[in-house]
């Protein structure tokens, strides 16, 4: 049983990973979005092992979550990057 949960959850996880791992680098202002949907794609794949233990499945979660560990790291080393104050021309 726990060869069907890997079946149905081995792609999305590697989709996650590989996708996700690019949106966060290219996209840097997108990345708090990108994470979070990193975390939810964790959490499918931690109900999904919840439901149908197995270790194949466990090992992959493992690699999941070093990735997205990774990644929150690097988020909280970078520096924001501070937008500077809009100029608007008032007329009296």
């Amino acid at each position: 049983m726990s060869q069907e949960m890997l079946n149905a959850l081995a792609l999305p996880l590697l989709f996650s990973m590989l996708g996700g791992t690019y949106a966060y680098l290219r996209f840097p202002e997108r990345r708090s979005k990108v994470l979070l949907t990193l975390i939810l794609f964790q959490l499918v794949g931690a109900y999904g092992h919840a439901t149908q233990p197995g270790m194949a499945l466990f090992s992959l979660l493992v690699l999941h979550s070093l990735v997205v560990f990774a990644l929150l790291l690097h988020g909280l080393r970078t520096p924001r990057l501070e937008l500077a104050p809009e100029r608007t021309d008032r007329e009296n």
